[in-house]
């Protein structure tokens, strides 16, 4: 746990990610294969439970091949230009689960699997700073391996919950992985993932504490975003206090905040805390 105005070891903090990838992978894998509806719906309005395999897939595919280099044909998946974020990375996800044919998303827990070790193999050793392309998101955008690394593990978390959901199989999303995500993602992405229109003349200052760590300064002002790392002390708008998995759930949608408010499980204070839900609305989810 990290103490505010002090720094994690980036890393510590990154080997720590890669045994949570390492332990979540096989269980994803495990699930996959236990489907016994492919078709089903799953927790994704639009999406079959095979549907969603597929995407995670794609996933695994995608960042893997940022450093083997395997797949290299975006041109049949990613859109021209470089629109929003939201319809850049809505468009990709549509064409993600085209990937795998019928024979494919039959062998998704093997394809997990060897993707999710080669990734793990490729970056081995690897610096937490080391720039990863990530033309998804946009034409120019580099990510860290530590921010990629955080991605892939809330990627296969979130996503193994949507499978379990329409599969009726269980699955659990524990504190320390959702910490893990925040903190090594969620830095990169809220900036990236800013609702620009919306946040157009907006200036909020809220100070997200995660229970347990970490501690995130999200600073909206006219149209774009800074979120530092256990920031010095300053003066915040919004003071949002969360579960980590109840706050993970919540930024990707799959809960809604009404519920986790009730359980206690997030709560707002500070000189406005009714600004807290303003931070769903202003940071963009597809």
């Amino acid at each position: 746990m990290s103490v505010a105005g002090s720094s994690p070891d980036p890393v510590v903090e990154h080997e720590r990610t890669r045994a949570a990838l390492r332990a979540a992978v096989p269980r994803l894998a495990r699930l996959l294969r236990d489907v016994p509806d492919p078709g089903a719906p799953s927790g994704v309005p639009v999406w079959t439970v095979g549907d969603v395999g597929a995407h995670v897939g794609a996933v695994f595919l995608a960042y893997g091949s940022a450093f083997t280099h395997e797949f290299e044909d975006w041109g049949a998946v990613l859109p021209p230009g470089d629109g929003s974020f939201i319809e850049r990375i809505t468009k990709v996800n549509a064409k993600s689960i085209g990937l795998f044919d019928a024979d494919g998303r039959e062998r998704l827990g093997d394809f997990v699997t060897e993707r999710g070790e080669t990734f793990l193999r490729a970056t081995e050793g690897l610096a937490p700073d080391t720039p990863v392309a990530a033309p998804w998101y946009g034409e120019q955008v580099t990510l860290t391996l530590a921010a990629a690394t955080g991605l892939v593990l809330g990627e296969t978390l979130v996503h193994g919950l949507d499978i379990a959901r329409g599969a009726r199989l269980p699955w659990a999303i524990g504190a320390e992985e959702a910490r893990l995500v925040i903190g090594q993602a969620m830095p990169t992405m809220m900036p990236l993932a800013l609702d620009t229109e919306r946040a157009r003349d907006v200036g909020i200052a809220f100070d997200l504490a995660i229970r347990g760590g970490p501690r995130l300064a999200v600073v909206i002002a006219d149209g774009t975003a800074t979120v530092t790392r256990d920031a010095s002390a300053r003066a915040y708008d919004c003071r949002i206090s969360a579960a980590p998995a109840a706050f993970l759930l919540v930024a990707f949608r799959r809960t809604p905040l009404w519920r986790v408010v009730a359980c206690g499980r997030i709560s707002a204070t500070g000189r406005k805390p009714w600004l807290a839900p303003r931070l769903g609305r202003l940071v963009a989810s597809p």
